[in-house]
């Protein structure tokens, strides 16, 4: 079975009107919203206005919500699916407004009831539904889709609770549960006719069908329904509305009643308790064989349901003529969290369609896409064949028999090449056999793609190299990008309004126009340039505001305001930036104040909860933060703060904020950053390495616009083999003052030796981030920095340069490239247009 509800249900058209969206109407939906729908009358708490004011703008998108799937579904149109465990779609509020083109008429509204838009949409939580880059790439191409009107179905996962709630505490990560939907979310719309039935466990059995043909089924199965939750996803100013379609596990059957009347009560209910921990948490720790279990059933129930589902709309349709399926359809697998469907679809089309193998891969190998977004082997996704063969038995199945005839036409390609063999082998020999995931989605796919120029390239020539060699064909580059709407247009309304009020108002919908900025970068244009000083003295206030806020620290305006927020990770090296912040304290303590200017340091990120070295350093932030604003020698000259709880909200106050963005990972490692590309967007000018997509931001701005500084991929390469890091530190007299200061217990006079492990890793030989072989040729870029700070002429603009490069960065180019070199969808032309 594999649909809880029948899809044969009588559909009764009832024709839906547009809605006015003048401030008055708005008004009275909001009021009804409230009493009639909430039951919330006066001196309610502010959440219920956020709601009533939620609902009355999905009312507005049910129209065109509405005409989309009609479009979308049309018999024989071509679409897309976009698979993800992640989605960090923010808050979806202001988003809309945007889209929808009503924030006036709604600011009007809630003014007559004695309420402020701001503040209403501050009640919103962050939709806990990622965690970084991939969740928030994954929201960016959504509302690109979206925008461009591409037919492309969102399908993820509806977390109840999303990774953490990140306090400090004494200067340590505290982890605190993240019940985003503790309240109703009035975006989401459940569709419980359309669940699906996901199998786990049990065993199969192959028989003779009555043609005489070797079948299989999958029996004795532990079920669980998935259950599906749509969220609209507006397109700006286009009458367009796709889905983000997100599944919510539950139990089959709500309990066990003869247990429950029997006073086995704790028995009754553990099969729903268990079913509906798949969809509890985001990232359940995998440090343990039970969180490895868990990570393993939500990526299966992911693909399991979407790819039912993404049947059944089609066959829904009369379509049963499954040589057509791939010409109708491509699913594009973000990174290898879903490339289990890959081995879900070959189970669907043989063991529930009837078709045999060869038919069955004709349509698997021809409507997989595959996106990958690491350059570190480690997170390249390995499943262990006993835990495969305990929890997807027959999956397990299919993936032995995709891999034996895979090695033949490699032996056919490379007779007598065992080595080969063994490192392209979707099975991983060992002590303990493992299931590659990234390579099942390369030999399963049509399309292998990386996510920025350089990192495509480090992918065909080491990472995947043999596959590369077999299948030149299937491997291409999309540089990631953000969406302009919600980067710009949305968390940045001043520059916004600076911008259009120049060259019109296009730009939001196509992010190139902003080259017409270049020439206002030019000295004549003084008014211009004090306005944009202006509208950016504007948001580093906001910002300060909000740092005071979370972390107790005054951030002064007038100084540079210095960014660095993303994943705590060792290879995107905040202990870089953290021994340079200590080098700067330094040069204070010692007067050494040549070149001199004032800076405002802010980092944040999350660090993984079983990641010890990336939570101590979170500490040692802290701590040099604590003595650094303290010390009265200081006397403002730097501020230091760790921001708490980093999410998209926060990320759309800081980024339109920011002066400098710090990108300085390990080269070779980051696979692209798009925090990079949100920060140059706003005007910040970026102090990065020659890695990910730094390197076309650097192509763009040009170098006089980008602080570049380090070792090469191929560099890091050459060195490690005789990396020593005591020989940086014995010629660098201020690195080894650096080192000394963290050494002597400065920054942790309470603690002693908390700090030993963070010096011992990067003064390690085997230090594979080479933080301290960067450290002068950082340092160095930030003396210019400094220096390029205090002509604030030239400093803006070169911000303006930056904003007026930045079209490229838009996910509406990316999206195009993907739609025109992979999916090759039909945009819509609704209304004639």
């Amino acid at each position: 079975m594999t649909e809880h509800f029948s899809d044969h249900i009588p559909y009764v058209a009832i024709p839906l009107d547009p809605l006015s969206n003048d401030a008055e109407t708005l008004g009275a939906d909001f009021q009804r919203y409230l009493s009639y729908h909430l039951g919330r009358f006066q001196g309610c708490r502010p959440v219920y206005l956020y709601q009533a004011l939620a609902y009355t703008l999905r009312d507005r998108l049910m129209v065109d919500w509405r005409g989309t799937w009609g479009e979308y579904l049309q018999p024989g149109k071509r679409r897309a699916y976009y698979m993800s465990l992640e989605f960090l779609i923010g808050r979806s509020l202001g988003n809309n407004l945007l889209n929808l083109d009503i924030c006036e008429p709604t600011k009007t509204a809630l003014l007559n009831y004695c309420t402020d838009l701001e503040e209403v949409a501050s009640q919103e939580p962050d939709a806990g539904l990622g965690n970084g880059g991939l969740g928030r790439l994954a929201a960016c191409f959504m509302d690109s889709c979206a925008t461009l009107r591409l037919p492309v179905l969102g399908y993820g996962i509806r977390y109840e609770y999303g990774m953490f709630r990140q306090h400090i505490e004494n200067g340590y990560q505290i982890e605190n549960p993240d019940h985003w939907l503790r309240d109703p979310n009035p975006w989401e719309v459940e569709r419980a006719e359309y669940s699906q039935r996901v199998q786990f466990g049990g065993h199969t059995e192959h028989f003779l069908d009555h043609r005489g043909r070797q079948r299989v089924r999958w029996v004795g199965t532990n079920d669980v329904l998935a259950v599906p939750f749509d969220m609209p996803v507006s397109g700006y100013k286009n009458d367009t509305v796709n889905t983000l379609r997100l599944w919510k596990a539950t139990a089959t059957d709500e309990f066990n009643l003869d247990e429950f009347n029997a006073g086995s009560y704790t028995e009754a209910v553990e099969a729903k308790n268990h079913a509906e921990h798949i969809s509890m948490v985001l990232y359940p720790n995998d440090s343990s064989e039970n969180g490895k279990e868990l990570r393993l059933r939500q990526q299966y129930f992911l693909a399991s349901a979407s790819l039912k589902d993404a049947i059944r709309l089609w066959e829904r349709q009369g379509n049963h003529d499954y040589s057509k399926f791939a010409a109708e359809h491509v699913f594009q697998m973000n990174d290898t969290h879903p490339t289990i469907a890959v081995a879900e679809l070959m189970r669907l089309l043989m063991d529930e369609k009837g078709l045999g193998w060869e038919e069955a891969w004709a349509i698997t190998s021809n409507c997989m896409a595959y996106t990958n977004h690491t350059l570190l082997p480690e997170a390249l996704e390995r499943w262990a064949v006993h835990l495969f063969a305990k929890l997807l038995p027959r999956l397990l199945e299919i993936i032995y028999e995709i891999n034996a005839r895979f090695l033949r036409e490699v032996s056919m390609k490379w007779p007598g090449d065992t080595e080969r063999l063994r490192r392209m082998s979707i099975i991983e020999e060992g002590p303990r056999q493992q299931v590659r995931m990234a390579w099942l989605a390369i030999v399963g796919s049509f399309s292998v793609n990386g996510v920025a120029a350089l990192h495509s390239q480090l992918l065909v020539d080491g990472l995947f190299h043999d596959f590369y060699e077999l299948w030149p064909e299937k491997f291409n580059n999309k540089t990631n990008g953000v969406t302009p709407r919600r980067w710009v247009a949305h968390a940045n309304p001043g520059m916004t309004a600076l911008i259009s009020e120049h060259i019109g108002d296009s730009w939001v919908r196509d992010l190139s126009q902003l080259a017409k900025l270049k020439p206002l970068a030019e000295p004549e244009h003084s008014a211009f340039h004090a306005r944009w000083r202006e509208v950016k003295y504007a948001n580093k206030q906001r910002l300060a505001a909000l740092v005071k806020k979370e972390c107790g620290v005054d951030f002064n305006p007038h100084a540079l305001f210095d960014v660095q927020v993303k994943r705590i990770h060792e290879y995107k090296r905040q202990l870089l930036n953290l021994l340079h912040v200590v080098h700067l304290y330094r040069r204070i303590k010692l007067g050494k104040l040549d070149h001199w200017a004032d800076r405002c340091v802010l980092i944040g990120g999350k660090a993984a909860p079983g990641y010890a070295m990336a939570k101590r350093i979170i500490k040692l932030i802290n701590s040099v933060a604590e003595v650094v604003n303290t010390d009265p020698d200081v006397d403002g000259r730097l501020k230091v703060a760790f921001i708490p709880n980093y999410r998209v909200s926060s990320m759309e106050v800081i980024a339109p904020a920011a002066n400098l963005s710090e990108q300085i990972s390990t080269a070779g490692k980051e696979a692209s950053g798009t925090g990079n590309m949100k920060f140059m967007m706003n005007g910040a000018l970026t102090i990065g390495t020659y890695d990910g997509a730094n390197i076309e931001i650097l192509e763009a701005v040009g170098e006089s616009n980008f602080f570049l500084f380090g070792l090469r991929a191929d560099d890091v390469d050459e060195l490690r083999h005789c990396y020593r890091p005591w020989h940086y530190v014995e010629h660098d007299e201020d690195l080894r003052g650096v080192i000394e200061l963290i050494r002597c217990g400065h920054f942790n006079m309470t603690e002693p030796g908390i700090f030993d492990m963070v010096l011992d890793a990067i003064l390690s030989p085997h230090d594979p981030w080479m933080t301290l072989a960067d450290f002068r040729s950082y340092v160095n870029a930030q003396e210019q920095v400094s220096i390029a700070w205090q002509d604030q002429e030239h400093w803006t603009r070169m911000s303006i340069l930056n904003t007026a490069s930045s079209g490229f960065f838009s996910t509406d180019r990316t999206m195009e490239e993907y739609n025109r070199d992979i999916w090759k969808l039909t945009p819509e032309n609704r209304n004639g247009d």
